[in-house]
């Protein structure tokens, strides 16, 4: 592959990247899909540096989830008040770009919440588990990623 194309391979890789923490992007798909694209065009060595980038992001993907859905379960946190806050998140978003989502989140959440429980302390612990359970799903997404874009680095490198 070419330079300009490595370095077209790792601008998209950075962006897969910031797409993981700010979640409007699907970030690790990104990072897959370019390490996947400099695979195919590399060939040889270069398709074991995908499958490695491919079991990380793979485990990072699982662990996300259940991360999360263990960390909600124990704050009594169903999923339906997650797709409730989901659905506001994507509406805030466009409503206030970039602020929406997360304060749209937060509050379709609490308001779910104070709807299903009663009781504003209890809507207000629940929101801020949901909160820290997106959290954690940001930062294991990013550990995935980063560590798939070390094993492009190292694969770039070594080929």
């Amino acid at each position: 592959m070419s330079a300009l194309g490595e370095v077209l391979v790792g601008l998209a890789i950075l962006v897969g990247l910031a797409g993981t923490v700010v979640q409007v992007l699907p970030g690790n798909v990104l990072v897959l899909g370019a390490i996947l694209v400099w695979a195919w065009v590399t060939g040889g060595a270069a398709w074991w540096v995908f499958a490695v980038a491919a079991v990380v992001v793979a485990v990072a993907e699982t662990g996300q989830w259940l991360w999360a859905g263990r960390h909600l379960r124990r704050a009594d946190v169903p999923w339906s008040t997650l797709a409730w806050g989901g659905a506001a998140g994507v509406v805030g978003f466009f409503v206030l770009p970039v602020v929406g989502l997360p304060l749209f989140f937060a509050g379709a959440v609490f308001l779910a919440e104070l709807a299903r429980r009663r009781d504003r302390a209890v809507a207000w612990r629940a929101t801020v588990a949901a909160l820290r359970a997106v959290g954690v799903t940001i930062l294991v997404q990013l550990a995935g990623g980063l560590l798939a874009a070390v094993a492009w680095l190292v694969g770039l490198l070594v080929t």
